[in-house]
């Protein structure tokens, strides 16, 4: 058997085996067998729509036909008698924990009024194992006509912290303080309340008060930590010992305050709707609003209006590019640890151009 990469619709790419020919090797299985798996195949759906059913308080479960997904989990609409509902499936142990994630997430994002994103409804442990996640079902296409107002609107996201502090400190001066206050409570640290899953692998989210401690420790750290137990890379062991140690002059002269980010924001999780743009499958934590933008430049799929727009309401700080390759680099180490060594050299090549 040999390994190759498949890149999928969503450019991000996996190894997988083929046959001596370059075919993709497959388990030769009897017409009996196939059968079996099908009945089996079917049986779990219906344990599950079974379960769907009572926790969604419907009688009602109708597959549309709409199906979606990416990497990590599978999807399906369905009809129910409060409307329609998309629910995302799961059959990994921790397919809970990484939900209830994304279901955090999308909370956080939607109480701030800033940024369309879809409404998250209930997250089900199946009794097939795994988890389902029911959301709001939106329809949906590519980006392209609203990539402007999807600036402006993230960059609203990333400011609304900063304004409810603004505002608080306006308050603590005006007699009768606190009428006007919001429910959303001003963050001062970086983290999350919940753990995030970018991928299926969990985020390290405990607060810190320092967000280059945050980044280089919880980060950048966490990923190379898991590099070492899976490949044990001689090479990025020793580029990283140096890189840490560089990693806070990057920062020099640059205010950092805690921002709520949607965590994931490539190309794939971004679209758009009748009424604007639209973004989801969040791993949400509050850390740099530069951060963000690292994994924009990855795959593409955004454009000049877009980064236009959001520069215009949070300008580009000094020292931006080399900050933005190394918030490319958690991403580039993320992917190595979840598809493989193809992701080594671009891993590599970052560290080492951010040592020069």
């Amino acid at each position: 058997m040999a390994l190759v990469e498949r890149t999928y619709d969503d450019s991000r790419t996996v190894a997988v085996e083929t046959g001596p020919d370059g075919s993709h090797a497959a388990p030769q299985l009897s017409h009996g067998q196939l059968l079996l798996l099908q009945r089996q195949a079917d049986g779990c759906r219906f344990i599950m729509e079974v379960k769907l059913k009572k926790e969604l308080g419907t009688s009602t479960l109708k597959s549309t036909g709409h199906s979606g997904g990416g990497c990590i989990s599978e999807g399906q609409s369905y009809d129910t008698d409060h409307g329609r509902v998309f629910v995302k499936i799961n059959h990994k142990s921790e397919a809970k924990l990484m939900f209830d994630g994304e279901m955090t997430s999308l909370d956080a994002m939607l109480q701030t009024g800033t940024v369309k994103v879809p409404k998250p409804l209930k997250v089900i442990e199946l009794d097939t194992g795994g988890a389902a996640f029911a959301m709001e079902h939106v329809d949906m296409r590519s980006l392209s006509k609203y990539l402007a107002q999807l600036g402006e609107h993230l960059a609203d996201l990333h400011l609304h912290n900063q304004r409810l502090k603004e505002k608080q400190s306006t308050e603590m001066q005006t007699i009768g303080k606190g009428s006007g206050q919001s429910d959303i409570p001003v963050i001062d640290k970086f983290g999350f309340h919940v753990k995030t899953c970018c991928g299926y692998l969990p985020q390290v989210n405990e607060w810190q008060g320092d967000w280059v401690a945050f980044f280089s420790q919880q980060r950048l750290q966490h990923q190379l930590q898991l590099l070492e137990k899976s490949y044990g890379d001689r090479e990025a062991n020793e580029l990283w010992s140096q890189l840490q140690l560089k990693i806070p002059h990057l920062f020099a002269d640059v205010e950092v305050f805690p921002a709520l980010l949607h965590g994931d924001l490539w190309s794939g999780n971004v679209a758009e709707c009748s009424d604007g743009p639209i973004i989801f499958d969040p791993a949400a934590f509050y850390g740099h609003s530069e951060y963000e933008l690292g994994i924009t430049g990855m795959f593409g799929g955004f454009g000049k209006a877009f980064y236009n727009a959001y520069h215009e309401k949070i300008p580009k700080s000094p020292g931006f590019a080399k900050r933005n390759q190394l918030y490319q680099l958690f991403h580039y180490l993320n992917h190595w640890n979840h598809f493989g060594g193809g992701y080594r050299g671009s891993s590599l090549r970052i560290m080492k151009d951010l040592l020069k």
